[in-house]
Order: structure tokens, then sequence, then C-alpha cells
């Protein structure tokens, strides 16, 4: 029988969206942040030749509007201010997270609570600046050597990285506007956007290839069925769980005997979500970068990596299957289901695994239990984002939205949903909260005098 949450969850509407007051600010608020991102977007750097950088990215379209285009909601192609996006954020966030695990320092900042929390942030922001920085002078280095600019120098350089590294902070201030004051993660927000504004150009030069005779007829129906049938196994696998029965004890309070409880302790098959593969993706995205606006100037270095980790290629590949395992391993251990953590929990909460024993032994077995669910959470990581490479590999396919890309829509997607349901759900409970107020109020009638 349903819950009374779930069915009150049932009869949400968009009556009771019209209704709920907060939230519709909340939409707008977070709606019209998205706007200004879209339009920083089309804010060139300064010191870019306009002609030569879209007579170069005409000719080099087809390598840039990958991942890294997406990824920056066509920034990078029109070179706009927003040109690094939102990525040295993330990786600064998976950087400190993971360095929170390993450091005891920073791990008794995070139990210190608000404080704590504060102090990592500050820590995340210089990492995020320091990350930019060196990825925009890489840029700045790059787009002089390729001629892409009209006055090369320090001064330009200087300017190039002090505009990119700026729009990343600013993206970054935007993304916790949205979080605090919006609706969803601000972060995952921003790039979900900037994915979604580069689908319909994407899959236009599909159609447009088709037409011209370049992909077949079977081939393109093909790969839309691949999208769908990827974005089913995403959701199905995102909600998927493995609940372990907890059972609590009998106790006593007073006076009082309680019966003993059950519940389950939900573990997710992927309880790392998207951020293995956005962490692999950003740590291959930086020698794309520096080559694509570099031109034929690459070193020999720079070259060699290219020929060898280059897209589509067998070692890039396995480079990236291998990160994408280690980190949901190291992830899921470390951050996001710490095996510790929850055997303490339980034992302080007076919960036990059925023929399991409180402590050292039950944190055994969730460690067994979280490494057998990796394998198939990471296998179905690897399978999601190599898939597209693969076939727009052998396939020759110009059409890019798979892997990573689809995690993110579809991850947040739910979220978002998620949160606006858990908004109306409030706001639904506080509506009831004032009706029995008021009828509280009027079933009170006035005393009648006492007689004397």
């Amino acid at each position: 029988m349903a819950s009374a949450a779930e069915q009150m969850a049932a009869n949400l509407s968009w009556a009771a969206l019209g209704k709920a007051t907060d939230l519709r600010q909340r939409i707008f608020f977070t709606l019209g942040l998205l706007m200004v991102y879209r339009l920083g977007t089309y804010i060139p750097v300064p010191g870019i030749d306009g002609t030569a950088l879209r007579e170069f990215m005409d000719s080099a379209g087809a390598g840039i509007g990958g991942m890294l285009n997406m990824f920056t909601g066509g920034a990078i192609s029109r070179m706009g201010i927003f040109a690094l996006g939102i990525m040295p954020y993330i990786s600064a966030s998976i950087i400190v997270q993971l360095l929170t695990s390993m450091i005891p320092h920073l791990e008794q900042l995070k139990k210190e609570g608000e404080q704590g929390r504060k102090k990592i942030n500050q820590y995340t922001r210089y990492g995020t600046v320091v990350l930019a920085t060196f990825q925009a002078w890489g840029i700045a280095a790059s787009i002089e050597s390729g001629g892409l600019a009209h006055d090369p120098g320090l001064f330009f350089k200087l300017a190039c990285v002090i505009t990119l590294v700026g729009g990343t902070m600013f993206l970054m201030w935007l993304g916790e506007q949205i979080t605090a004051r919006g609706i969803g993660n601000g972060t995952s927000l921003i790039i979900f956007v900037g994915i979604v504004a580069e689908i319909p150009h994407a899959l236009a030069q599909f159609l447009e290839s088709g037409r011209a005779g370049a992909v077949s007829t079977p081939v393109i129906i093909g790969v839309f069925l691949m999208v769908v049938v990827v974005i089913t196994f995403v959701v199905f696998l995102e909600r998927a769980l493995r609940k372990i029965h907890i059972q609590y004890p009998r106790r006593q309070v007073g006076m009082k005997i309680y019966d003993g409880g059950s519940s389950h302790l939900p573990i997710k098959v992927n309880p790392a979500g998207v951020i293995p593969a956005i962490f692999a993706s950003s740590l291959l995205l930086l020698p794309t970068t520096i080559s694509t606006f570099s031109g034929q100037q690459t070193g020999p270095v720079m070259s060699t990596i290219l020929a060898y980790f280059g897209p589509g290629q067998p070692l890039y590949l396995l480079f990236f299957t291998a990160m994408i395992v280690f980190f949901s391993y190291f992830y899921t251990h470390n951050v996001a289901f710490k095996v510790d953590d929850v055997a303490e929990n339980l034992k302080n909460q007076n919960g036990f695994i059925a023929g399991i024993r409180p402590g050292k032994k039950t944190e055994e077995y969730l460690e067994y239990v979280a490494n057998r669910i990796l394998v198939l959470g990471s296998g179905y990581l690897a399978l999601i984002c190599l898939l597209p490479e693969i076939l727009r590999n052998e396939l020759s396919i110009p059409f890019y939205f798979g892997g990573t890309s689809v995690l993110i829509v579809v991850s947040v997607t739910m979220d978002t949903i998620n949160q606006i349901q858990s908004h109306l759900l409030a706001h639904q409970y506080e509506g009831l909260i004032e009706k029995s107020q008021l009828r509280g109020k009027k079933r009170t009638a006035p005393r009648a005098p006492a007689r004397r």
C-alpha cells in the first residue's frame, strides 16, 4: 500500500506548480542566470582575430565539435570568455574531495560542520584558480602559435589568461547562486545547458551528412535507436539500488518498551554518479585543447601524445576505461560510500545486519558488497562512455551525443525533477498544516460565562 507521501506525490500537477510561489521564483531565478551564462559564451576574448578564428574552426570543426565544445556550450569554438567552462571548478572539487579522505587535517575540517565546510570550499576556489590559470595559459600560448591573435605577445597572453580565469570564476559564482537560491545543482545545470545547447547543431550536422550521402539511412536510424536505448539503460541503472536489510533491537525508554524495527540500507549500483567519467574526460581534454589551437606547430612530445592518445585510438580507449574504473572505486570508497562511517553509524544507532556482528565485521561485509556492486557500476560507466567513441571512430559518424553527455543530461534532469517534486510536496504539506490550523480555530468555540 502506498504511503501518504507517495499518494501526495502522485497527485502533483501543474496547478500545484502555479500555487507554489517560492518554487516559481526559484525556477525563474535559475532560468535567468542560465541565460546570462549562454550570453557570456558569445562574448569573445580580447585580441582574437575573428576572421582567422572562423576560418580555422570551419576547417577544424569536426575535431573541436566534440566533448570539449559540448562541455563549454560552444564557447571554445567562438573563444568566448567562458571558453574554459566550469570544468576547472569541477576538477578542483573532485581533487579536494579526494584529498579530504587522505589528509587527516582536511578530514577533521570536514567533521567541524559549517565552518569546516566553508574552509574546504575556500581551498576548492584556490584550486580552481590554479587549474584555470594553467589551462588558460596553455590556450593563450596555443592561440598565439596558431596565428589567431591580432597582436601576439606577453600582453595578449596576460589579457587572455585574466579573461578566461575571470570567466571561470564568474561561472563558479553563478553555480553557487543557482544552488543556494535557485532549483537544482548550479554547477551541473551549467554543464547541462552547455550540452543541450549544442545538440541541435550536432543533430543538424548529422542529418546534413545523411542528406549529402556521407551516412546511409540505416545508420541514421540505428544511431537514433542507439541513443534511445542508451538513455533508457542509463535511467534504469541510475535508479537501481541494492538494499541491505537492517534490523533494530527492542529498546526501553523510561518505563516504555518499544518493539524492534527494520529498514533498508540502499546502495546505488553507481554510487559515484558521473564524477568518474567527468574527471577522466577532463584529464584527456587538455592535450586536445592545446593541440587544436596550435595547429601544425605542435612539438614532438605533444605530437606523440596525440598520436597515441587521440580520440578513438586504442591507448586512449584503454586509458579512459582504466581511469573510469579507478575513479569509480576510489571515489565511492573515499567519498560517496565510506563503509567505515556507515558501519559506525549503524553501531551507534544499535542497528545491525542479520547474521553480521556490528563494527569491524559489518564494515568488511559492506566493503564486500560495495566491491561486487562496483563491478557492474564501473563496467556500466565504461560501456556508456566508450560505445559512442567506438561507433564514431569505426563508422565515421559526425554526430556526438553519447557517453558522458548522456550521463550528465539524464542525471541532471532526474535530480532537478526530484527537487521540484520535493518543493511541491513541501508546499502541499504546508497547505495541509495551514488548513488544519484554520479548522482548529473554527472548532474552538468561546466558553459561556460561569454561573454564580
